[in-house]
């Protein structure tokens, strides 16, 4: 192995471009324990390949809402919250055609969500919110369980907030589904009061 040892290293001139690394490139390590890589201020770093191992908590940020209610949701049947847009998503992690957040990368995920559910036409006597991953529910995902004893239907109206750390795989999904329980009739999810988001955490 050979050593170079130099103050500074710059391009020559007449050019802007520097590589280090060419075909026999396996890897490439900068300093050792105890070095400091300084980056000056007004310098950016563009990385288009892939960063792992720093620089990931806080990202993957986004929030999802929906268009419009969803106005004739079967009652007592677990339905998915049909969020179809979205307020910010910057590293492009939710489906809206799916209405998913998808893991990009192994990671914890931090995922808050907020549903809005009240029935057409009777009211009712129970209601429940949670997540579901890979298409299967995350029963300790269930944020309420509002229920009344005996015959009693004077639920009229209810929102619900679910938030869990959610350890995924890669191309792993999370949808959010409700479930409510009328006396009669067909029950609206309210896009005015629902909401999905969320980042990674690590």
């Amino acid at each position: 192995m050979s050593k170079i040892q130099v103050d500074t290293i710059d391009t020559r001139s007449g050019t802007s471009t520097m590589q280090i690394g060419s075909t026999n490139t396996t890897t490439i390590t900068l300093g050792v324990s105890g070095d400091t890589i300084n980056v000056p201020s007004g310098v950016t770093i563009a990385n288009a390949g892939t960063a792992t191992g720093f620089g990931v908590a806080g990202t993957n940020l986004f929030e999802a809402t929906m268009s419009a209610s969803q106005t004739s949701v079967s009652d007592s049947t677990w339905t998915k919250f049909a969020f179809n847009q979205e307020s910010y998503d910057a590293d492009s992690v939710f489906d809206t055609s799916n209405n998913r957040f998808i893991a990009p990368a192994a990671g914890k995920y931090f995922l808050v969500a907020k549903g809005g559910i009240f029935p057409n036409t009777a009211n009712g006597n129970k209601g429940q919110t949670r997540f579901y991953k890979n298409g299967s529910s995350v029963t300790s995902s269930v944020g309420a369980n509002i229920g009344l004893a005996g015959g009693s239907t004077i639920i009229g109206e209810m929102y619900l907030t679910n938030a869990m750390v959610f350890d995924l795989a890669e191309d792993d999904y999370i949808e959010y589904f409700g479930w409510f329980n009328p006396a009669s009739g067909v029950v609206t999810f309210d896009s005015s009061g629902s909401v999905l988001s969320g980042w990674r955490l690590a």
